[in-house]
């Protein structure tokens, strides 16, 4: 008889210079109602004590962690690639090494996927924990919101920790992509009549303040030009056409004119605040 408290997923964790988050990480998945078949770790070739740690964290959960190590760094996208090559089990969940889930997470997320055996993607919502908060408590019911692939050129429907996705799917982060792999592989999945689908519960959490708000933007920058990279390779592909091509690209422009903005801007705020401080000392 199969084990119940076990579901068949493989969940694949991207390692980078992390020795001071990834137990959390890992701690997160071993406190799962129910727990994953297997969990891959990959070391991105950190060049630091990450890949010691994760040998004795693989030593810790022998049963169902594994260890790869990458000989030289590519970035996340090629690092879940790497994890999902060998995965076994018939789904694939996403954590970061920073990032942590609910207790319920896979249960939730992969009772869902079963019972919708047509959905290839499921994602869910993900917010901001402080270390000093607890888990929010979860609503009995919750509602799954389809994702329509248009959607998914104009705003990020998930963040990676939140996706289980079906491992027999044809398609793959690319390769060696620093920014915005997660949102063209979304994006490839949806644009090929293949279900997305969102469910509206907390079930990531992030552990540090939400990308925009002290950015540098030369990362900004990077972020900008790797999405309209992505809205390239799908009118190449002949996923969208011309017209919608130039309005994702349009859209996405501006939103970047704006964060560009606000970045600046809080800039100029905490400059101000130094200069007022330094008028208040004078005076005294």
């Amino acid at each position: 008889m199969a084990d119940s408290t076990i579901v068949p997923v493989t969940v694949v964790i991207p390692c980078f210079h992390c020795t001071k988050t990834i137990k959390r990480a890992v701690t997160s998945i071993a406190l799962q109602t129910q727990k994953p078949a297997e969990v891959i770790l990959v070391d991105d070739a950190s060049g630091d004590d990450t890949l010691d740690l994760l040998r004795e964290i693989e030593q810790q959960y022998s049963d169902w962690i594994k260890v790869i190590a990458l000989a030289k760094n590519q970035g996340a996208a090629s690092a879940r690639n790497a994890g999902w090559s060998i995965a076994t089990q018939p789904y694939i969940a996403f954590l970061d090494a920073d990032d942590s889930w609910h207790p319920e997470k896979l249960r939730i997320q992969y009772e869902y996927m079963l019972n919708n055996p047509d959905v290839a993607l499921c994602g869910h919502q993900c917010i901001w924990l402080r270390d000093d908060e607890t888990l929010p408590v979860l609503p009995k019911d919750f509602h799954a919101t389809q994702i329509s692939p248009r959607s998914l050129l104009f705003k990020n429907a998930f963040s990676t920790p939140t996706v289980m996705l079906r491992s027999d799917i044809p398609f793959r982060f690319q390769e060696g992509k620093r920014y915005a792999e997660d949102l063209l592989l979304w994006q490839q999945i949806a644009f090929s009549d293949l279900k997305v689908i969102r469910l509206e519960s907390q079930l990531a959490y992030v552990h540090k303040s939400l990308y925009g708000e002290s950015g540098l933007s030369s990362q900004l920058r990077g972020m900008e030009g790797e999405e309209l990279s992505n809205f390239g390779v799908l009118y190449s592909a002949g996923k969208i056409n011309f017209l919608l091509y130039i309005l994702a690209t349009l859209f996405s422009i501006i939103k970047f004119i704006k964060r560009l903005l606000k970045i600046k801007l809080n800039i100029l705020v905490r400059l101000a605040d130094v200069f007022v401080c330094l008028i208040r000392r004078e005076k005294i």
